[in-house]
């Protein structure tokens, strides 16, 4: 028996006032990655917003990446920086079933977009220091959970200004099989990753202070890891860790 071809899409390009399920309407693309495409949505009985991540199908054969993701998300629903779970719906798109998971729409912006929006589209050592305490504190529940994320950079977090602090979220996780020390790592070098970026990158690392090169280690893994061995570790450093007097 041969197996059917599946598609190959690139884009759903699903308008404002597309109705997905007979039950949700489109109001506007909030972004795309490699596995899809994720739309704000409005439920249209309540009136109530959500998000619709829309699989593409050739990165969802037999729905495997959707079980993963309903999976993961419930059992990791106690996580506050994560992004709650609804439901799942099947859609239509060129005459092929789609698969679309259902979950919480959060307000702010991704962290891409917030950081250009900055003078010298940077943050300052503070800011970026309570956006990492924010990344770690948030990370830490899912590790503290034996699990991981798997894929952390500044186009899936969600972030929103609050006071001193920042309110994030995380969207979309990877799935590199079953959870271990390295995934565990590798997400404390991601978050490394992103307060270095955050903060200006190479352009802009010799300048800053001495307290914050300490944390990045020049993004050198095998220091990072021995410093920080879950993001648990790196939220406690943050939290007593000491400043030089100039």
């Amino acid at each position: 028996m041969s197996r059917k071809k599946i598609e190959r899409v690139i884009s759903f390009n699903l308008l404002p006032g597309r109705i997905l399920a007979s039950k949700y309407e489109v109001l506007s693309l909030l972004g795309s990655g490699w596995e899809g495409e994720v739309y704000r949505v409005k439920e249209r009985n309540t009136g109530v917003e959500r998000a619709a991540k829309v699989f593409f199908p050739q990165r969802n054969r037999y729905d495997r990446a959707t079980k993963f993701y309903a999976r993961k998300l419930h059992r990791l629903r106690h996580c506050s920086i994560l992004i709650q779970y609804h439901t799942q719906e099947r859609i239509v798109f060129h005459r092929e079933p789609v698969t679309v998971l259902i979950s919480e729409y959060v307000e702010g912006e991704l962290l891409i977009d917030f950081v250009r929006r900055q003078l010298g589209k940077r943050l300052t050592p503070f800011e970026g220091l309570h956006l990492l305490h924010s990344l770690a504190a948030g990370v830490e529940q899912i590790h503290r959970a034996r699990e991981y994320h798997g894929d952390l950079h500044d186009e899936n977090i969600i972030i929103k200004r609050q006071g001193l602090s920042f309110v994030v979220k995380l969207v979309d996780m990877y799935n590199w099989g079953a959870p271990g020390a390295d995934n565990i790592k590798d997400d404390v070098c991601d978050l490394i990753r992103i307060f270095y970026d955050v903060l200006g990158g190479a352009q802009q690392y010799k300048k800053l202070p001495t307290e914050v090169k300490e944390i990045c280690c020049g993004l050198k893994r095998s220091l990072i890891v021995r410093k920080f061995r879950t993001a648990g570790h790196l939220r406690q450093y943050l939290e007593n860790m000491s400043w030089q007097k100039n």
